[in-house]
């Protein structure tokens, strides 16, 4: 099979296709032949070598896919079964991924391979954020940041499910257009110099209740400024440090939440997939596929992942 081996941490050109032996599970393992693999940021920072946490070398990258069951001794998924992956034992940028049962979860029919990849890391993030560490409620308002990748998608349709009312933010007409589409009743370019005060006038200057943060070392400032009293920010991404005027916290007696969807509990993420496949079965749930890019062409879509501008899920197709 074809496979995206990396056997040097470093730029994109790292990422190469190789021919590799067909998978063989184990006793207890789920085989999945992939049809498509998401594309995350996190696996840019691992590639470089400069993550907290990296694999040994060599190693296949990829945490998120879809596809078909091949070979399966689980009652419950069975060979020909259409699922999604949200982790796997071998990586999912290949042909085939070894998953263990409760990485795997069946994709309705009337979703695609494409968007079936586009679930684990970004639904499960936004979910993640918004109900374990941010717990919205129905009626709160919310304000995600950089609403118009994959996560802040997401994070969109999620809220407006939950009965939030939501704003987004995002850096070009056709990201604002989107993020309106999917249910923002209001979307900021934040390229704009007076984007802020925008915001704070659509809350008649009450402020935002919770601010999903997608890029806190340019944001979180600026996002202590727009909140309301006990209002909190969850941030969901940072490339770097950041200054902040602490007074703003205290003034509003707000919180700062980190968060990573890897310290969710097996029990949590199993709740979690759940939700977001009746989702998928309801039609709350819709993801939107921004790019399609061969597997061959993995270093492309890295170098992409890390530029602005975002405008939906990033996938490798197989």
């Amino acid at each position: 099979m074809k496979a995206i081996r990396v056997t040097r941490f470093g730029d994109p050109s790292v990422l190469e296709l190789q021919d590799v032996p067909a998978l063989i599970p184990n006793p207890g393992q789920v085989l999945v032949r992939l049809r498509a693999a998401g594309v995350n940021p996190v696996e840019a920072y691992v590639r470089t070598g400069k993550y907290a946490r990296l694999p040994d070398l060599p190693y296949t990258p990829g945490t998120d896919g879809a596809g078909v069951v091949e070979i399966s001794d689980s009652s419950t998924l069975p060979p020909g079964t259409r699922v999604y992956v949200t982790t796997s034992v071998t990586g999912t940028y290949a042909e085939q991924a070894l998953c263990k049962p409760e990485e795997v979860h069946p994709l309705p029919d009337c979703i695609s391979f494409e968007q079936g990849a586009a679930l684990g890391v970004p639904y499960g993030t936004a979910a993640w954020g918004l109900f374990y560490r941010g717990f919205v409620r129905t009626g709160e308002t919310l304000l995600i940041h950089g609403a118009s990748g994959g996560v802040g998608l997401a994070a969109i349709q999620l809220a407006c499910a939950k009965g939030a009312r939501v704003f987004g933010t995002a850096g070009t007409q056709e990201g604002l257009n989107l993020v309106k589409q999917q249910g923002a009743e209001a979307a900021f370019n934040h390229r704009e110099p007076e984007y802020l005060e925008k915001i704070k006038a659509a809350t008649d200057g009450l402020g935002v209740d919770i601010i999903l943060e997608m890029l806190a070392n340019q944001n979180l400032g600026h996002d202590l400024t727009l909140l309301a009293r006990r209002g909190r920010v969850v941030v969901v991404g940072s490339r770097g440090p950041v200054e902040i005027d602490a007074r703003n916290i205290m003034a509003r007696e707000a919180d700062i939440r980190g968060m990573t969807l890897f310290t969710a509990s097996p029990a949590e993420r199993s709740e979690i997939y759940e939700a977001i496949t009746a989702g998928l079965n309801d039609g709350s749930l819709n993801p939107i596929i921004g790019s399609k890019i061969p597997l061959g062409e993995a270093p492309r879509a890295h170098e992409q992942i890390m530029t602005s501008g975002a405008r939906g899920k990033i996938v490798l197709t197989m």
